[in-house]
């Protein structure tokens, strides 16, 4: 099994939702308002009236063969938008 790691601009979030229902993943987890520091040193942080700015991470766990299926269309966004995607190996403990 895979983990697949998402972590992108929250004004993306319905776009890379759609992605993942287009390849038909067995469900994922959104968490919202995801702030940290990237490689230019700043931690990120959401304008909080108007959210612009807020990151969105998102946890998915699949099978390899998904993951191919999903691939090509995150990668577009990410590298339009911005973001990153990293996948590990994942072992379930049940």
């Amino acid at each position: 099994m895979k983990r697949l790691d998402l972590i992108f601009s929250e004004r993306e979030l319905d776009a890379i939702l759609s992605c993942l229902e287009k390849a038909e993943v067995p469900g994922y987890t959104v968490m919202k308002h995801a702030t940290g520091r990237g490689p230019e040193r700043i931690v990120t942080e959401d304008m909080e009236f108007t959210g612009l700015g807020a990151n969105a991470h998102v946890i998915v766990f699949c099978e390899k063969e998904i993951l191919a299926k999903v691939k090509e269309d995150i990668q577009s966004i990410l590298s339009y938008y911005g973001g990153v995607a990293y996948v590990s190996e994942a072992i379930s403990l049940w």
